[in-house]
């Protein structure tokens, strides 16, 4: 008989228990990454090479972990990343997460490729739930003005989150040894083989995907579209992410993420992308919103991403491996278990709110011998935006 999911004591006897009991398919596209899987595993080993400094002689008995992303409040400062296929998992799918979500005040992307229709996703939202809407731009534009229009309706969805890290699509084995067919042009359709069990229906690629996107042209033709700000998720250079903040107000944040390793193995984890701004273009946390996701396992990494400048760290995998391993209830013990132990590595440090965490409360050292030390491209940037002046 399986544990309740009430008695796991970590993300990583959630994952164990929802690979017991979820489809070989379901598996092979939740653990999937691509190649060697060395950006997915280097994204949660770095987080193990940041040392934490507590201070103490520090009243730690109040801890708060309320913040705000784009403005919309939140309980925690941890949020569901875009996760396509939910209902691999279980039946509940994207819906399911949104309940977990709104039990604990946390912000939800949803998937451009969701198992579920957004207005079935935002159907059960509490009043103040904030959703974001993840935009894979179709060759066909008309496909993806079509789903904007949709969007534009839905108040709970307050931003578009534009995703550049994934223009094509990685070689994921795991995927291709289970026969799973993922397309971004095909969202929501899903079938049923000869056991009832909930298969994607789509091509071996996300076919339709339009790999020609631009700073100038794709955002021109997005702000014709929707007055919602835009989050660009994907940004792994320091280079990228000061470019970002030439775009505001449209772009109002961005999520350092090389896509959980799927796309392009040996990218950087967001650690080091945090670092890399840090060093070389550190106003990009004054003008824009930065927030993080890949390889998220406990609350301790929870807190350092914090410390190094994020606003918000993303989940992805684990809110699926939650969902398989106990539905809505399996999602809310993983949500549980993070904040619980964000909230007491924050007390051991000797910080009260999510606000007084800072560089302070870390070292660094190990991981910035990894940090890129080449020449920075952040001169051409300015001149060539100084050019279209």
């Amino acid at each position: 008989m399986e544990k309740p999911v009430e008695t796991l004591l970590n993300l990583d006897e959630i994952e164990d228990a929802a690979t017991k009991v979820v489809s070989k398919k379901a598996w092979a596209y939740y653990y999937s990454a691509c190649d060697d899987k060395i950006s997915k595993h280097k994204n949660t080993e770095v987080f193990r090479s940041i040392q934490l400094r507590p201070k103490v002689f520090v009243d730690c008995t109040e801890c708060d972990l309320n913040t705000k992303l784009l403005d919309n409040h939140v309980s925690i400062p941890i949020y569901v990343s875009p996760a396509a296929m939910a209902r691999l998992g279980h039946p509940s799918g994207e819906a399911g997460i949104a309940e977990a979500c709104r039990s604990f005040g946390a912000l939800q992307i949803i998937s451009n490729s969701a198992s579920m229709t957004p207005e079935q996703i935002v159907a059960g939202a509490a009043p103040g739930q904030a959703f974001g809407w993840q935009l894979y731009v179709q060759h066909d534009r008309t496909k993806s003005e079509r789903m904007l229009a949709r969007i534009n309706k839905l108040s709970a969805i307050k931003f578009i989150t534009l995703t550049l890290d994934s223009p094509v699509t990685g070689k994921r084995e795991d995927d291709e040894r289970s026969g799973n067919v993922i397309s971004s042009e095909a969202p929501y359709q899903t079938d049923k083989n000869d056991t009832g069990e909930i298969i994607p229906a789509a091509d071996p690629v996300f076919k339709g995907m339009d790999p020609a996107l631009s700073w100038t042209e794709t955002l021109a033709w997005l702000a014709k579209h929707t007055d919602l700000p835009v989050v660009l998720k994907g940004i792994q250079t320091h280079e990228d992410a000061y470019i970002a903040t030439l775009h505001t107000p449209q772009v109002k944040g961005i999520i350092l993420s090389n896509h959980g390793g799927r796309s392009l193995d040996t990218a950087p984890p967001a650690v080091h992308t945090l670092l890399e701004i840090r060093k070389y273009c550190p106003e990009v946390f004054d003008k824009i919103e930065v927030w993080v996701d890949g390889g998220i396992k406990r609350g301790t990494d929870v807190v350092k991403a914090l410390c190094l400048g994020a606003r918000g760290v993303g989940i992805g995998r684990a809110a699926l491996w939650g969902l398989g391993a106990g539905g809505v209830d399996g999602v809310k013990r993983t949500l549980q278990i993070l904040t619980n132990e964000t909230k007491t590595c924050m007390r051991l440090l000797g910080a009260k709110s999510v606000d007084e965490l800072g560089k302070e409360h870390i070292n660094t050292r190990l991981v910035e011998k990894e940090i890129y030390d080449g020449p920075s491209g952040l001169e051409a940037c300015r001149a060539n935006f100084r050019s279209k002046l």
